[in-house]
């Protein structure tokens, strides 16, 4: 079995919150539980996370659509090109946490224990 990490990150790439997923799961499931009762101004994402619903939950919200286009998407949306950039500071983020051992190769038996190690990695500065 794999882990699936979502994360949501602030404009300093610091965590904000993330929930864990199986790896075989789509991306944008667990995408509502995520964002619920936050408040921001704009969502920088990949192409995984792409779909009609994320887009029409972010429009609902105000919030700006900086997420990469599938190639496949009939109508493509035009994207800040510039702040679609910043996508890097998840990244990191990602990085970061793979720098733990533990994390990278899943090696906490459960749920619990894992997040409690992302929390961890994730305060180290």
């Amino acid at each position: 079995m794999t882990t699936k990490i979502l994360a949501l990150t602030d404009a300093l790439g610091n965590l904000v919150r993330f929930t864990l997923m199986p790896g075989q799961r789509f991306d944008t499931v667990g995408v509502a539980p995520l964002l619920e009762g936050a408040a921001f101004g704009a969502l920088i994402a990949d192409k995984a996370f792409d779909s009609n619903a994320i887009i029409a939950d972010l429009d609902v919200r105000g919030a700006k659509v900086v997420i990469s286009q599938h190639p496949r998407r009939a109508k493509p949306l035009a994207i800040d090109e510039e702040m679609y950039k910043w996508r890097h500071l998840i990244e990191n983020f990602f990085g970061k946490l793979k720098e733990f051992k533990r994390i990278a190769l899943r090696a906490d038996k459960t749920d619990q224990s894992f997040a409690a190690m992302i929390h961890v990695a994730a305060d180290r500065p």
